[in-house]
């Protein structure tokens, strides 16, 4: 025995209110004007409850309010004001008896829509597909939790165990949650059960395609797999945790600016679906595996293989989200022939999804190393075209294991691209910076970046080209540009996988190989004779070939201006670049 401190009054108060928010409970007292029943009817009732627990045990607060949960008109839903009075009193009590982590346990139980029941030292909370097996101590500690599948025997599960064990009941909650969702599978029992067959049976044939060759290269093996591997890292799953893919991460040479190293990674499940759709009830992938001319397994048809109709879906449930492009919502309709609502989808500006403002120009400034700042455009008439929005998906539905290697590139693809561009954004405000850049979408799988080229008062553009995950290339387009320098550039961002830190590296190259002085002072103090020379030898080709390349590399208007994309000029020779009309830009 011990008595209630100001916290017990409190949760009192609490209690009070739930018992009076639950109108299945009788009425204390009865009022026919509610007005006068509010004030002094409630102090009255909250006083005489002060004065009745004030001498009571904390196990006769948790039996009332169980009690109270148990007449609750709705059985199926415990009333919310009980539960949280419940839960604000175990929160303010130490777990110290195995009563009261019974009690804990139980409160969760229900809150998730699970059954609850418990023998003298075991606690088990079910679910039509799975239940955990929670062995206590006398003392209120916990001893061990086992996780069983249905048809399948019960597992040790050391997350759940730590979890208790630590007294970690959040967390254990959220767990439980996670765990409750994955075997939430839709319709009846019947159903269930043969949904739940379907996806252990694509899980099985998942793992026999996870050992099939991948993409070599350099990097360390376990990166090797989650960026190069058909399936990326397989995870198998447990019974206290699903299917896992983990196909896309920074690899260990990348230093971004602001962004994290989390592998992203995709959960194997089964979602309801508003229309039909043809599922394996059995293997489909023939053993030994044979592979087609891609290097993809190769299938048994459906004619072969038990299947049937059911209103629901495989998913690959995303984590975390990602900003996926329009054509690549498009490639993910087209692979798995499963329609995407639009009223499902919330459009937005790419830039804006990426960062989480919605500005009409992003506008971001980044600290480098060795104190240079850039700032970072994103222009909001260049961004805001159907054409170059995007939304956020946090699951993929799909019908057949066939569809997982191309989903799982597709979505790497895009990762690829997301990493580049979210290498341009921080989420401080503007300030002071020493160059300034310009980014526009060319295609779904190229951006420009537009610069002022050092010494000179001209523009270039670094056009970044992302044809695949496993492919990267930079093309540099401006008067007099070095075009040694696109191997260069290529190389630092495959390897830092950041936009800003390629640049900086290129803006000291660019320094360093900037035109002599007397070269430049012969350029200003001969405008009308060697210049207006080279003109009229070369504008003319020097302009048929500009169009050719920008309607080669399918780069912008804009951009193509900026740079005015002219070749190299002869050694030692400073060339003007020409406006439309034959001009010489005021850029140079």
């Amino acid at each position: 025995m011990f008595s209630c401190s100001s916290e017990l009054a409190r949760c009192s108060s609490q209690l009070t209110d739930a018992m009076l928010a639950d109108k299945s409970l009788p009425t204390p007292l009865v009022c026919t004007n509610e007005e006068d029943f509010q004030r002094p009817v409630m102090s009255s009732i909250i006083s005489e409850l002060h004065l009745k627990y004030a001498t009571k045990t904390w196990n006769d607060t948790f039996q009332l309010v169980r009690r109270c949960m148990d007449t609750t008109r709705d059985n199926s839903k415990p009333c919310e004001p009980l539960v949280r009075a419940l839960k604000r009193l175990q929160e303010v009590l130490n777990v110290s008896s195995m009563n009261v982590t019974r009690s804990r346990l139980e409160m969760i139980a229900k809150q998730h829509g699970m059954g609850f029941h418990f023998t003298e030292a075991t606690c088990y909370l079910t679910a039509d597909l799975f239940y955990l097996e929670v062995a206590m101590l006398p003392c209120g500690g916990v001893e061990e939790v086992k996780v069983a599948p249905h048809g399948g025997a019960p597992v040790r599960s050391e997350a759940f165990l730590q979890l208790l064990r630590s007294k970690h009941f959040a967390g254990f909650s959220a767990k439980l949650k996670e765990l409750f969702t994955l075997y939430n599978i839709p319709g009846d029992n019947d159903v269930k059960f043969k949904l739940f067959a379907a996806l252990q049976h694509l899980t099985k044939d998942l793992q026999e395609m996870c050992h099939l060759p991948r993409v070599a290269n350099e990097s360390c093996h376990q990166m090797d797999v989650v960026n190069n591997g058909i399936l990326g890292c397989f995870i198998p799953g447990k019974e206290d945790c699903p299917l896992t893919l983990q196909f896309y991460s920074a690899t260990a040479g990348e230093v971004t600016t602001n962004l994290k190293a989390d592998p992203q990674v995709a959960q194997i499940a089964v979602c309801p679906s508003h229309v039909t759709h043809r599922l394996q009830i059995a293997s489909v992938l023939p053993l030994p595996l044979q592979l087609d001319n891609q290097g993809y397994p190769v299938f048994t048809p459906w004619t072969d293989v038990p299947h049937e109709t059911f209103p629901a879906c495989f998913v690959l449930k995303l984590q975390p989200a990602i900003p996926l492009m329009v054509p690549f919502v498009d490639k993910i309709s087209r692979i798995t022939e499963v329609a995407i609502p639009n009223s499902d989808l919330q459009w937005a500006p790419f830039p804006h999804l990426l960062t989480g403002s919605d500005g009409q120009d992003n506008v971001f400034t980044l600290r480098l190393p060795g104190d240079a700042v850039h700032t970072y455009v994103f222009p909001g008439e260049a961004w805001d075209s159907p054409a170059h929005r995007g939304v956020m998906m946090d699951s993929v539905p799909f019908t057949h294991p066939v569809h997982v290697p191309n989903l799982v590139e597709v979505l790497r693809h895009q990762c690829v691209i997301n990493t580049l561009l979210s290498s341009c954004t921080s989420p401080g405000p503007a300030s002071a910076c020493d160059q300034h850049f310009e980014v526009r979408l060319e295609t779904d799988t190229s951006f420009s970046v537009t610069f002022h080229r050092p010494h000179l008062d001209s523009l270039a553009v670094l056009l970044v080209d992302i044809p695949n995950s496993h492919r990267l290339t930079c093309r540099l387009f401006g008067a007099g540009m070095d075009v040694s320098l696109d191997g260069h550039v290529s190389d630092i961002m495959k390897k830092c996988m950041s936009v800003p830190l390629t640049l900086q590296a290129l803006y000291i190259k660019m320094e360093d190989a900037s035109p002599p002085v007397s070269v430049l002072a012969m350029a200003e103090n001969e405008p009308s004779t060697s210049s207006c020379v080279l003109m009229e030898d070369l504008s003319a080709p020097k302009q048929e070939e500009n169009l050719a390349a920008s309607e080669h590399l399918n780069v912008s208007p804009s951009a193509a201006t900026a740079a005015n994309l002219c070749p190299v000029a002869p050694e030692g020779v400073v060339e003007p670049c020409l406006t439309n009309n034959g001009q010489q830009s005021e850029l140079v």
